[in-house]
């Protein structure tokens, strides 16, 4: 695939667990033949939604492998293959490729605190040695290493690098990526809350929690603006502001995705441990998000 084939509403979709821990490989058909029949366009496995850091490695690619039976190919699939360590991250991206994925998506390394040479060194020899086109994914917040504008443009230049995921909450920092980069690379934003208004400065697209839950309404937004309906887009982009903030605030974004989906009949199973089931309070809170959205089974 391409940049240009890199657009729309790609949900970061969680994994389910059985009782035991185990993936529930059932249950991860389901949850992705549910956002593929209400239209995304693409989908992105073992991200931060689908508790990458939790995961073994050889579940990891069966993950990506059960996602990509169930799509079919009907839309591309982004692999996240996030690692410490540039030798790990080129391992995880060739287990991507031979579970079916069209892509990699790829934070820095985490734990420690690289200079910008090290993080550009990390994505050249990746994307130089990954047998799948590599998106770049900056989230500072949990990396503790951003990606700055400049630094972001000079992998724009790196052959086989055809996009950008900007978790990165200064909405400046998108724009001046947008201007840095100029269309060489497909720009989205991974903040479900930002959306709207990166379409409007120039985003192609959106990684999304949210998208796993209500795809269809995410598409329906994304439709809008691509047909110059604004005030239509923004105001469906304004509706799910009341589920939005459970994805992006305490309590996290893993366990509440995984309450609304089970919730609405969908079987997503709960969060892998150490993370934390949600309050009675923060339960009551996503419950009436998904009726405000009419999510709920009748």
């Amino acid at each position: 695939m391409n940049k240009n084939d890199l657009k729309g509403v790609i949900p970061a979709i969680v994994t389910p667990f059985a009782e035991d821990e185990r993936v529930d490989e059932t249950a991860l058909a389901t949850i992705t033949e549910y956002v593929v029949n209400n239209g995304v366009h693409g989908i992105m496995t073992t991200g931060g939604t689908g508790e990458f850091p939790l995961l073994l490695r050889e579940e990891r690619k069966v993950v990506t492998k059960i996602v990509a039976e169930a799509a079919n190919r009907k839309v591309p699939i982004f692999a996240g293959t996030a690692a410490c360590g540039t030798r790990e991250a080129i391992m995880l991206a060739e287990d991507a490729a031979d579970a079916g994925a069209q892509a990699v998506i790829v934070t820095p390394p985490f734990y420690f605190i690289l200079p910008e040479e090290a993080l550009y060194q990390h994505f050249a020899e990746l994307a130089r040695n990954s047998p799948l086109p590599v998106v770049v994914y900056n989230n500072p917040l949990y990396t503790s290493n951003n990606l700055a504008p400049g630094l972001i443009a000079r992998l724009a230049e790196i052959d086989n690098v055809i996009g950008l995921k900007q978790s990165q909450a200064d909405l400046g920092q998108l724009v001046e990526v947008i201007r840095l980069t100029r269309d060489r690379i497909s720009i989205c934003t991974g903040i479900d809350s930002q959306f709207y208004a990166a379409l409007c400065v120039g985003a192609v697209g959106i990684f999304s929690t949210a998208a796993t839950i209500c795809p269809r309404h995410m598409v329906d937004g994304y439709d809008q603006f691509a047909d110059g309906c604004q005030a239509e887009a923004r105001t469906s982009h304004r509706r799910l502001q009341c589920l939005n903030r459970f994805l992006e605030y305490d309590p996290g974004y893993v366990t509440p995705a995984k309450e609304a989906l089970n919730m609405m009949g969908l079987p997503a199973g709960r969060a892998r441990r150490p993370v934390l089931e949600l309050t009675d309070v923060e339960r009551s809170g996503v419950r009436d998000a998904l009726r405000e959205l009419n999510l709920l089974p009748a």
